[in-house]
Protein backbone atom coordinates (compact mmCIF):
# COMPACT_ATOMS: atom_id res chain seq x y z
CA UNK A 1 0.00 0.00 0.00
CA UNK A 2 1.05 3.63 -1.00
CA UNK A 3 1.04 6.35 1.77
CA UNK A 4 -0.31 9.09 0.02
CA UNK A 5 1.11 12.35 0.67
CA UNK A 6 -1.03 15.79 -0.47
CA UNK A 7 0.62 17.64 -3.29
CA UNK A 8 -1.56 20.96 -2.37
CA UNK A 9 -4.70 21.82 -0.30
CA UNK A 10 -7.88 23.62 -1.77
CA UNK A 11 -8.95 27.37 -0.62
CA UNK A 12 -12.76 27.15 -0.75
CA UNK A 13 -15.39 29.28 0.64
CA UNK A 14 -16.62 26.23 2.95
CA UNK A 15 -15.26 26.06 6.24
CA UNK A 16 -17.96 23.70 7.80
CA UNK A 17 -19.18 20.45 6.12
CA UNK A 18 -23.20 21.82 6.82
CA UNK A 19 -22.43 25.22 4.19
CA UNK A 20 -21.59 22.22 1.38
CA UNK A 21 -24.73 22.32 -1.10
CA UNK A 22 -26.18 18.87 -1.19
CA UNK A 23 -29.10 17.39 -2.35
CA UNK A 24 -30.55 16.57 -5.92
CA UNK A 25 -30.09 18.65 -8.55
CA UNK A 26 -27.25 20.75 -6.51
CA UNK A 27 -25.12 22.53 -9.17
CA UNK A 28 -21.64 23.22 -7.62
CA UNK A 29 -20.68 26.61 -8.89
CA UNK A 30 -18.32 27.96 -5.78
CA UNK A 31 -15.06 29.05 -7.37
CA UNK A 32 -11.82 28.33 -5.25
CA UNK A 33 -8.46 27.64 -5.69
CA UNK A 34 -6.02 24.60 -5.44
CA UNK A 35 -2.79 25.50 -4.02
CA UNK A 36 -0.23 22.71 -5.81
CA UNK A 37 2.98 22.63 -3.52
CA UNK A 38 5.87 23.93 -5.15
CA UNK A 39 7.53 20.86 -5.39
CA UNK A 40 4.62 19.62 -7.67
CA UNK A 41 4.33 22.93 -10.09
CA UNK A 42 6.22 21.71 -12.55
CA UNK A 43 3.47 19.13 -12.65
CA UNK A 44 1.04 21.55 -14.16
CA UNK A 45 2.62 21.97 -16.89
CA UNK A 46 0.56 21.95 -20.14
CA UNK A 47 -2.71 22.02 -17.55
CA UNK A 48 -4.08 25.27 -19.52
CA UNK A 49 -5.40 23.20 -22.45
CA UNK A 50 -7.93 21.40 -20.59
CA UNK A 51 -11.47 23.00 -19.65
CA UNK A 52 -12.09 20.71 -16.74
CA UNK A 53 -10.27 18.61 -13.84
CA UNK A 54 -10.60 15.67 -11.86
CA UNK A 55 -9.70 16.55 -8.14
CA UNK A 56 -8.82 13.51 -6.46
CA UNK A 57 -8.89 14.74 -2.63
CA UNK A 58 -9.11 13.24 0.99
CA UNK A 59 -11.92 13.59 3.66
CA UNK A 60 -9.53 14.81 6.05
CA UNK A 61 -11.86 15.53 8.85
CA UNK A 62 -13.97 11.94 8.19
CA UNK A 63 -13.03 9.89 11.17
CA UNK A 64 -15.31 7.10 10.85
CA UNK A 65 -16.75 4.89 7.79
CA UNK A 66 -20.30 3.07 7.31
CA UNK A 67 -21.04 0.48 4.84
CA UNK A 68 -24.89 1.46 4.20
CA UNK A 69 -26.16 4.11 5.30
CA UNK A 70 -29.70 6.81 4.41
CA UNK A 71 -28.48 9.98 1.93
CA UNK A 72 -29.60 13.06 3.43
CA UNK A 73 -31.33 13.70 0.03
CA UNK A 74 -33.06 9.87 -0.39
CA UNK A 75 -35.46 8.43 2.53
CA UNK A 76 -33.62 4.88 1.19
CA UNK A 77 -30.45 3.51 2.39
CA UNK A 78 -27.83 2.63 0.25
CA UNK A 79 -24.32 1.10 -0.24
CA UNK A 80 -21.42 3.67 0.34
CA UNK A 81 -19.98 2.56 -2.69
CA UNK A 82 -23.29 3.96 -4.63
CA UNK A 83 -23.18 7.38 -3.07
CA UNK A 84 -20.61 10.07 -2.43
CA UNK A 85 -20.83 10.29 1.36
CA UNK A 86 -17.67 11.07 3.49
CA UNK A 87 -17.68 8.16 5.57
CA UNK A 88 -16.17 5.89 3.20
CA UNK A 89 -13.31 2.95 4.20
CA UNK A 90 -10.62 4.83 2.21
CA UNK A 91 -11.65 8.74 2.43
CA UNK A 92 -11.08 9.32 -0.93
CA UNK A 93 -12.58 12.17 -2.41
CA UNK A 94 -13.56 12.89 -6.53
CA UNK A 95 -14.61 16.55 -8.00
CA UNK A 96 -14.46 17.72 -11.41
CA UNK A 97 -13.55 21.02 -11.61
CA UNK A 98 -13.74 23.86 -14.50
CA UNK A 99 -10.28 24.97 -15.07
CA UNK A 100 -10.98 29.33 -15.12
CA UNK A 101 -6.76 29.86 -15.03
CA UNK A 102 -3.54 28.80 -13.68
CA UNK A 103 -1.50 31.74 -11.68
CA UNK A 104 1.64 29.45 -11.19
CA UNK A 105 1.23 26.82 -8.76
CA UNK A 106 -2.64 28.18 -8.24
CA UNK A 107 -5.63 26.82 -10.29
CA UNK A 108 -8.25 28.91 -10.20
CA UNK A 109 -11.43 26.93 -10.59
CA UNK A 110 -15.34 26.74 -10.48
CA UNK A 111 -17.15 23.72 -9.00
CA UNK A 112 -15.44 22.85 -5.91
CA UNK A 113 -17.65 21.31 -3.16
CA UNK A 114 -14.62 20.54 -0.32
CA UNK A 115 -13.40 22.16 3.14
CA UNK A 116 -11.41 24.95 2.68
CA UNK A 117 -7.75 23.32 3.65
CA UNK A 118 -8.59 19.73 2.43
CA UNK A 119 -5.28 18.13 1.40
CA UNK A 120 -5.11 17.62 -2.12
CA UNK A 121 -3.91 14.06 -3.56
CA UNK A 122 -4.12 14.00 -7.03
CA UNK A 123 -5.13 15.78 -10.27
CA UNK A 124 -6.18 15.08 -13.69
CA UNK A 125 -7.34 16.13 -16.80
CA UNK A 126 -10.78 15.57 -17.36
CA UNK A 127 -11.48 12.98 -20.48
CA UNK A 128 -14.48 11.31 -21.43
CA UNK A 129 -15.34 9.10 -24.15
CA UNK A 130 -18.66 7.63 -22.22
CA UNK A 131 -21.86 9.50 -24.48
CA UNK A 132 -24.29 11.35 -22.38
CA UNK A 133 -27.09 10.00 -23.34
CA UNK A 134 -26.02 6.17 -22.58
CA UNK A 135 -24.98 7.12 -18.87
CA UNK A 136 -27.07 5.69 -16.20
CA UNK A 137 -27.79 7.15 -13.08
CA UNK A 138 -28.73 4.49 -10.58
CA UNK A 139 -30.99 4.95 -7.12
CA UNK A 140 -29.94 9.28 -7.52
CA UNK A 141 -32.40 8.83 -11.26
CA UNK A 142 -34.75 7.11 -9.14
CA UNK A 143 -34.76 9.38 -5.78
CA UNK A 144 -35.31 12.47 -8.75
CA UNK A 145 -38.05 11.02 -10.21
CA UNK A 146 -39.73 10.03 -6.19
CA UNK A 147 -39.29 14.14 -5.44
CA UNK A 148 -40.93 16.09 -9.17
Amino acid sequence: MFVPQPIGFVSSPYKATAEIPKGLNTKHEAEGVLKVLPEFELGLSDIEGFSHLFVIWEFDRSSDFDLFGTPPFDERPHGVFATRSPRRPNPIGLTVVELLRRENAQLHVRGVDMLDGTPILDIKPYLSSIPVETLRRGWLAEAEARKN
